[in-house]
């Protein structure tokens, strides 16, 4: 006797798969919440300054004191200062702002081992989804400084030098601080990457070593010196292709 084709619903396979199409679907909604939540959330904070660095140097080390003093002097400049929400650096540079003048904000992230975030956060906003993270670190940012740190601080950095590059966000400073640290990577670019062909010449110009923090707050208002720090609308309308 041949029973034919089971319907879908006695189909084990169909039926994890129309399952799993349905979570995708709610999957989608929860990022699109996500982008809403944060955005409406940090309106306020410009002008802001990303601050990116390891998760894993603890409170002695010289790069966190180093990456404190730097949050400090920018949070008492007027600027908010964002970073990962974290240990490490990121705490440095949330502790930093939270005693200064100017918001400390953290843009914490849900790991699978759950990242703690850090006690010195004015606002303190949590994502699920790294990509959406990513776009709220650039969205709001007039700078990025970049401390020491591992995989993901590169990936932090070479995202906004490609969106630069690409003129997907405007040309904001990008100061890599500590010229022990970075002086390999940089010697790198230009030997390999110019001399390859693989970027421009000019492109290096898109980042600046810097070794002292008044410096750094320095070279940031020397970039917006005849601009001011909020976007134009042109440049506000290029961040909705982000």
């Amino acid at each position: 006797m041949h029973l034919g084709k089971l319907p879908d619903s006695a189909d084990p396979t169909r039926t994890a798969e129309i399952q799993y199409s349905a979570r995708e679907s709610w999957r989608m909604l929860g990022i699109m919440a996500e982008f809403v939540e944060a955005t409406e959330r940090l309106a306020t904070i410009r002008p802001a300054v990303s601050i990116f660095g390891s998760a894993r140097t603890p409170p002695d080390h010289a790069y966190y004191m180093l990456t404190e003093d730097i949050a400090r002097k920018l949070s008492d400049a007027g600027f908010s200062v964002v970073s990962g929400g974290g240990p490490g650096i990121m705490e440095a540079a949330n502790k930093g702002a939270y005693f200064g003048k100017s918001p400390s904000v953290g843009l914490n992230i849900q790991l699978p081992h759950e990242q703690s975030a850090n006690l010195y956060q004015d606002i303190s906003q949590t994502f699920r989804h790294f990509f959406a993270r990513k776009v709220m670190f650039v969205k709001f940012a007039a700078a990025y400084v970049v401390m020491p740190g591992g995989f993901g601080t590169l990936d932090e950095l070479f995202e906004a030098l490609t969106l630069v590059q690409t003129g997907k966000i405007a040309g904001i400073p990008i100061i890599l601080v500590g010229s022990d640290f970075w002086s390999g990577l940089a010697g790198w670019l230009k030997t390999t990457l110019v001399g390859e062909g693989m970027i421009s010449p000019e492109d290096i110009d898109l980042v600046r070593i810097i070794d002292k923090p008044g410096e750094v707050v320095d070279a940031i208002f020397s970039h917006y010196e005849k601009r001011g720090f909020m976007p134009s609308l042109a440049e506000r309308e290029i961040q909705l292709n982000l």
